[in-house]
């Protein structure tokens, strides 16, 4: 259930991993942003974005089972 979200990644993930991942997919109530989009906010490479999310997946898709 998407009610469990918020706590998921409150347990799961580190707050830089979190930020990521909200702002990616929007879960914040935003819009969903590009990984260049996330790069450029956070001042950080598209590329370490794309790592960040892949590891970031991982976490919780090795949570929920």
């Amino acid at each position: 259930k998407l009610t469990v979200l918020p706590q998921l990644l409150k347990n799961h993930l580190e707050e830089r991993e979190r930020e990521i991942i909200s702002l990616r997919y929007g879960i914040s109530g935003g819009r969903e942003l590009t990984q260049r989009e996330i790069a450029d906010r956070l001042a950080i490479s598209r590329s370490y974005v794309s790592r960040i999310e892949k590891k970031s997946l991982g976490k919780l898709k090795n949570a929920l089972g």
